[in-house]
């Protein structure tokens, strides 16, 4: 996912926090702002340390969003900025259950433009 597409200031971040609405399932709470006039959409990933202590895990859990979102950018709203912020839950599962649940979250937050068949998974 090339760094055009994410959401990269600490200023961004926190303007999507506060003021954006929010989606959770038991994996991923998501918050999103709309952004008028916008050419793509933008994300930012946050793995906190109650996900894993150690950084490998975060950092596998990360790429493992980033892949989910890349293969469904298609399907994402353009002119919305959001954040993905991973639950402890999210720990024990792999990259299919993973997508599944990012998935989920996304069409309870109505961020997809067209319906993707999927079930969430639980490991």
């Amino acid at each position: 996912m090339r760094k055009s597409y994410r959401v990269k200031s600490e200023k961004d971040f926190q303007l999507v926090f506060e003021t954006g609405q929010s989606m959770a399932n038991k994996a991923f709470v998501l918050y999103q702002l709309d952004k008028v006039n916008q050419p793509h959409f933008r994300v930012g990933i946050s793995v906190g340390k109650k996900v894993g202590h150690n950084a490998v895990l975060r950092n596998r859990i990360k790429r493992c969003i980033r892949a989910a979102i890349t293969e469904d950018k298609h399907m994402i709203k353009k002119d919305v900025d959001f954040l993905v912020i991973a639950r402890p839950y999210v720990k024990g599962l792999d990259m299919k259950c993973i997508k599944a649940n990012l998935e989920h979250v996304m069409k309870l937050s109505n961020l997809l433009i067209s319906d993707i068949p999927s079930q969430v998974e639980e490991n």
